[in-house]
């Protein structure tokens, strides 16, 4: 079960118009830089966005954004420093934005991948954010109700890999990426460096069960 890929263009090449695309990364760390290139090339359009934050400078999600190939995002931080491709697009009304509370997300990602039916939080309880979502309260205290958030695919960047899709990830590069993965119908990861042979069982931090393809890529420095 052989699921690595030569090159970029062929790993984003199942995506399609309209798809929803998690991408793993947090500031700049684990962000799978050479696979969000190769999909701007490739040309997918209308896509729904779910990541930490909104990219910044030229680079990563921004590069999407002002290819135009983003419809909406769905994220925490959209106005992290240098994310200028994002507020001009929103402020021309060409991407929609949907705000979520950095654990909520990442909770709502995971219980996604874990198979739970969602959560209760009380975080964005009484703000706007939970207009229109269901509301308790639990022991005096109120909580709002989060449902799990799957997406059609997942681009996540790991440190190591083999071919069977197990993955292994440097520190904080870690982040968001696992449990995107898992989460993801269709999850890609480009790796540092793609193993030989079979990655140590006590090294794996996601199961290849969760990983469609894999793509050795190098950031150039």
């Amino acid at each position: 079960m052989d699921k690595t890929v030569t090159d970029l263009a062929k790993a984003v090449a199942p995506i399609t118009d309209g798809a929803s695309v998690m991408i793993g990364g947090f500031g700049s760390s684990g962000i799978p830089f050479g696979l969000i290139d190769a999909l701007v090339e490739q040309g997918a359009t209308g896509l729904t966005v779910i990541s930490n934050n909104a990219g910044a400078g030229e680079t990563g999600i921004a590069r999407l954004l002002r290819a135009g190939r983003v419809a909406k995002v769905i994220c925490s931080y959209p106005r992290t420093p240098g994310s200028i491709w994002f507020e001009r697009r929103y402020e021309a009304g060409e991407v929609a934005l949907e705000v979520v509370p950095q654990g909520t997300l990442a909770e709502r990602i995971r219980a996604a991948g874990a198979g739970l039916g969602g959560f209760l939080t009380p975080t964005a309880y009484g703000t706007k954010l939970a207009e229109g979502k269901e509301t308790r309260i639990i022991d005096g205290r109120g909580y709002v109700f989060e449902a799990p958030l799957c997406a059609d695919f997942a681009l996540v960047r790991a440190d190591h890999g083999d071919k069977w899709g197990n993955l292994s990830f440097h520190a904080t590069a870690r982040n968001f990426n696992p449990v995107m993965a898992m989460a993801a119908r269709h999850s890609i990861a480009e790796v540092r460096q793609l193993s030989e042979g079979a990655l140590e069982p006590e090294h794996v931090v996601t199961p290849g069960i969760f990983v469609q393809s894999v793509v050795e890529y190098r950031i150039r420095p």
